[in-house]
């Protein structure tokens, strides 16, 4: 499989502190890649770095064959790019189903035409994409509730519906299962896994539980004050000295 996405001697400092260190990941299409280590390890950095929110200060990141360095977040969303945030970021005013309205508007008509007649049919297409979604994320129940009146488990859902809504080519997953009950983090396990197959989503995903990462992941990279120490199969990772040290310490 050819790679879909490679960063290559990605480095990221703030005043003296080196966020990421020379770092290489590559994911190929159709891949589950985990990245784990410890807080302050450099994992939402690295995501930062891909989506266009930080800007490296030496490295490349490439992208289907484009450079992504230099893009807006917005660009990098055009491009094929999707990601959830390890604290949420809805419209909490909004509904369920128009939170995931907002995921399409990349794929509404730019052209003054199309906006000033307000096509009908074009927006029947892309609430039906949404309402798909709902179907997949068993969001029934909640469609038209407010997303300030939704339980957190359901909110999390919401954020992954959104970023599905956007038809990505590659998801990012920070940190998805955190702060759920073991019986939800059960259920948004089986949704990655289905995002994959059903969709044919490639997915890089930063994940403190190891137990969910192993399960989901068939690779894992480990970082470690924003260093990579170790790559391989989940199994091969979580035994690897420097990552046990990382983890346990001395």
């Amino acid at each position: 499989m050819a790679d879909l996405l490679e960063v290559r001697n990605l480095s990221l400092s703030f005043g003296g502190i080196n966020a990421l260190q020379d770092v290489d990941v590559a994911i190929a299409e159709g891949e589950t890649l985990a990245v784990i280590g410890p807080n302050g390890s450099g994992k939402t950095s690295l995501f930062n770095c891909i989506t266009g929110i930080y800007h490296p200060t030496a490295g490349s990141i490439g992208f289907r064959g484009e450079a992504l360095l230099g893009r807006s977040p917005d660009a990098v969303t055009r491009l094929g790019i999707a990601r959830t945030f390890q604290n949420l970021r809805l419209f909490h005013n909004m509904t369920v189903l128009d939170n995931l309205m907002v995921g399409r508007h990349l794929h509404f008509r730019k052209n003054f035409l199309a906006a000033a007649l307000r096509l009908r049919s074009e927006e029947i297409r892309h609430r039906r994409r949404c309402e798909e979604i709902v179907e997949f994320l068993n969001l029934e129940p909640v469609r038209k509730s407010r997303v300030a009146d939704c339980p957190y488990g359901i909110q999390k859902r919401v954020e992954l519906g959104r970023a599905l809504a956007t038809e990505p080519k590659l998801l990012l997953l920070d940190e998805p299962v955190s702060g759920l009950t073991q019986e939800e983090k059960e259920e948004f396990a089986y949704w990655i896994h289905e995002i994959r197959g059903r969709f044919g989503i490639t997915i890089l995903l930063v994940e403190h539980d190891l137990r969910v990462a192993s399960r989901l992941a068939s690779r894992m990279v480990a970082l470690d004050h924003g260093v990579k120490i170790a790559e391989g199969t989940p199994a091969e990772v979580q035994r690897h000295p420097e990552v046990v040290k990382a983890y346990l310490g001395e």
